[in-house]
């Protein structure tokens, strides 16, 4: 059975990232296996009493993913097993747990032998920068392209690698349409997303017909659906067009012609 194997720093990554292309490669009789670096258990709390929850965070993230996972149509769940580092500045970079702080042959050493046992056609994760700078994306990236390279030695990796982006004239479009909205543009990144130059992009896949099943993947993560936040407050076209397409460059393996338009495409799956 053909396999999408996905690395993401923390629950609710993998509704954001690549949710689409989980939710079409489910639909096409694919096994999906995703891989969760960290518990989130620093994230911010909402729809819920924070007092309460802050120190079961993990746990009620943990089930989150769960209820999200069955809406996407994913096979199977790792954790990883490292703490949340936080936002980039924050103290909770340097607390020792942290995914972090771990040496990156240790977190190195711990996904190759699950891409091993689950021998993925395609793999996916983010690309150097994180997608905005996030210190465990970031380390995501550097443990899944060490992991390969792990694999790599022993004859023994993927047919690909991808990294999830979002393209620089998307970014710039969809800022102009929120305005055009009179939506906040800052409520959606921040201005901290720069994009992809859309030369580096080698696919796109067109996920516009199952966005709804993606933002409830996201709704699923209840504890992290700031009742004002861009994601439940843009109307239903604008968020089609944020995140109907999928980006994706390619960073280890091969393609033929131009832009594909799956993550599988050309490959021969036997």
């Amino acid at each position: 059975m053909s396999t999408l194997l996905l690395v993401h720093a923390h629950p609710d990554d993998e509704s954001i990232f690549g949710g689409g292309a989980i939710i079409r490669a489910h639909r096409e009789g694919k096994r999906v296996v995703l891989v969760t670096c960290t518990g989130g258990e620093v994230g911010e709390i909402h729809n819920m009493d924070e007092a309460e929850n802050r120190p079961r965070l993990k746990e009620v993230r943990r089930q989150e993913l769960e209820r999200a996972a069955e809406i996407l149509g994913i096979d199977r769940i790792f954790w990883l097993g490292y703490r949340d580092s936080g936002m980039a500045g924050t103290g909770d970079n340097q607390n020792p747990a942290s995914f972090n702080m771990a040496p990156l042959e240790e977190t190195a050493a711990k996904l190759a032998p699950i891409i091993e046992e689950e021998k993925p056609d395609v793999v996916v994760t983010y690309g150097p920068d994180g997608v905005y700078g996030h210190p465990d994306h970031i380390k995501a990236h550097q443990t899944t392209v060490a992991a390969w390279e792990l694999l790599a030695a022993k004859g023994e990796a993927p047919a690909r690698l991808w990294y999830a982006v979002i393209p620089r004239s998307g970014m710039e479009e969809f800022r102009r349409r929120l305005e055009e909205a009179g939506q906040d543009v800052s409520s959606f990144d921040g201005g901290t997303i720069a994009g992809v130059p859309d030369d580096e992009i080698d696919a796109i896949v067109d996920v516009q017909d199952v966005a709804a099943q993606k933002k409830q993947a996201f709704q699923a993560h209840v504890s992290q659906n700031d009742p004002s936040s861009f994601f439940l407050n843009t109307p239903d076209e604008l968020f089609k067009q944020a995140f109907g397409l999928e980006a994706y460059t390619l960073a280890r393996g091969a393609r033929d012609g131009g832009q594909l338009s799956d993550l599988f495409e050309g490959l021969d799956l036997g």
